[in-house]
């Protein structure tokens, strides 16, 4: 975990100093509760969070209660709670699985298809990926170098070629080759534009329908750098495919890493993997006990 530690550096900054120092004083007016709330909607927790959160602090400071780094505890435990509530499931059932990396433009879809395959190739699965991005040789390209990187094999087509052929190609090149895992590349697409969403889910339709044992589903990759922003993305995003995942990128350059909190508690969908870096190793698997312990610093207990 020392890279998520490491990556959230500019969130936990930007909370936890100056949480710790109106909590830990043990006393609490309204005055300062306010304090709290600002600074908690400034680090990107959302609404929803921050109000349960500010409720629990209201109630725990009427009781009187003033022990000792007791709210900044109380702070740490909501949390959890919360993201105790969205905890990732099972892989779908079905092989090989059949992973559709999905987003808007820029936010880090192929660097993180080449993460993962190296992660997974590690941990001794075999992986293939499908460049399903052929509106760009640029983006067919980019996945190819990824691929080097990795040592994965590429399943790719010409420029123009339909995504979801190239997607049944692979898919089909991974069983007869006994490959465990494919990440299928998809174009960056605005989430507002209906016929590219639609060309999303005729991915979907063809490998579900004409290879019915794979075990299908999508991540989809949001930028942390975006904050609240990237809500309205993944409920459109979310709305329309079978999301079972998020992946959250450039963790390392935001401070708002707290935005991991709405977006698993808005749309029920965990976060899977944090990027941490531009390296090929900078992913992690997200633990958000991991989380809230980089976040609000090691005065906590979870």
């Amino acid at each position: 975990m020392r890279r998520l530690v490491q990556g959230l550096k500019r969130t936990k900054d930007r909370l936890f100093a100056p949480l710790q120092g109106i909590l830990s004083s043990g006393l609490l007016d309204d005055e300062l509760i306010d304090e709290v709330e600002a600074l908690l909607l400034s680090a990107d927790l959302g609404v929803e969070a921050t109000d349960r959160i500010i409720e629990r602090l209201r109630e725990e400071a009427g009781s009187g209660s003033d022990e000792e780094g007791g709210y900044l505890q109380l702070v740490a435990r909501e949390l959890l709670g919360i993201t105790d509530e969205v905890a990732p499931g099972p892989a779908p059932e079905g092989s090989p699985r059949v992973i559709v990396i999905i987003g808007v433009n820029g936010v880090g879809k192929t660097s993180t298809i080449g993460k993962l395959a190296h992660l997974y190739m590690r941990e001794g699965k075999s992986v293939m990926l499908a460049a399903c991005d052929t509106f760009r040789a640029a983006a067919i390209e980019q996945l190819g170098m990824w691929a080097d990187r990795a040592k994965a094999p590429l399943v790719r087509q010409d420029m123009g070629a339909d995504p979801a052929a190239v997607a049944f190609d692979a898919v089909k090149s991974a069983i007869s080759k006994n490959i465990d895992i494919v990440l299928v590349d998809t174009a960056g697409r605005l989430h507002t534009k209906t016929n590219l969403m639609d060309e999303l889910g005729k991915i979907f339709r063809v490998i579900s329908s004409r290879i019915p044992d794979a075990g299908l589903e999508a991540w989809l990759v949001l930028d942390a750098n975006t904050g609240q922003n990237s809500l309205r993305q993944a409920e459109v995003f979310t709305g329309s495919l079978p999301v079972t995942g998020i992946v959250l990128t450039k963790l390392d350059s935001t401070a708002k890493g707290g935005v991991i909190i709405p977006i698993q508690k808005k749309l029920g969908v965990p976060v899977v993997y944090v990027g941490v870096g531009e390296g090929i190793e900078d992913i992690e698997p997200f633990d958000h006990r991991a989380f809230i312990s980089a976040i609000l610093g090691d005065r906590v207990s979870l």
